[in-house]
């Protein structure tokens, strides 16, 4: 299977050319960078080419490296049931920086860039409706973003007096609990609750 996806990596390659920056085989699955402004073309061949038939769009997904100045991958995962094969697309971009949207080859791509602009932020170029899908329309930020607070910036509950939704500043109404871990059995320097109604000898 190796030798198989290694061939097809070295096709991609040499056909597109430039617009592909680099593939490598891991664990039994193809993966080729692509340039961000070549996707929508390259995903055409993908589709198309005799030697590829990659007709069933799976996913499009994002990853966050915070750290690196094109932060976002935007993946895109493929299958191709005429070759029993699986690619996976991948394309780096910035807060900035739009991906051109794919809608145009696979409209099943709509939601998933939806999801992946709500989640992280990143743009869709010739989207016919990027909104938020999953997160409510006044939500704050993009929360699979790794500098995305774990409690978030709001909260929703149902107001019974005033009959609707209301927002309001997250409100922690439990401490971070101090955790010693001190193994039970070796015993702890203080009395677990519970264990003052212990005999004592």
């Amino acid at each position: 299977m190796d030798e198989t996806l290694q061939e097809l990596g070295e096709y991609i390659s040499q056909v597109r050319g430039e617009d592909v920056l680099g593939f490598d085989v891991a664990y039994g699955e193809l993966t080729v960078r692509v340039a961000v402004e070549s996707i929508v073309e390259t995903i055409r061949f993908l589709r198309d080419d005799v030697r590829c038939q990659f007709v069933n769009l799976t996913d499009i997904c994002g990853v966050d490296w915070p750290t690196r100045p094109q932060r976002f991958d935007v993946v895109y995962h493929f299958l191709s049931p005429r070759q029993n094969l699986r690619i996976r697309v991948k394309v780096m971009t910035d807060e900035a920086r739009p991906v051109p949207s794919v809608t145009s080859i696979f409209p099943s791509a709509d939601w998933f860039e939806r999801e992946v602009y709500d989640m992280y932020g990143v743009l869709f170029t010739g989207h016919p409706d990027l909104r938020r899908i999953l997160t409510d329309y006044g939500f704050d930020g993009h929360p699979l973003r790794k500098d995305f607070p774990l409690t978030g910036f709001v909260e929703v509950r149902y107001d019974d007096e005033q009959k609707r939704v209301v927002y309001e500043p997250v409100r922690l109404n439990q401490e971070f609990r101090n955790f010693d871990f001190l193994s039970p059995w070796e015993g702890t320097d203080y009395v677990l609750p519970g264990d003052e109604k212990a005999k004592t000898n």
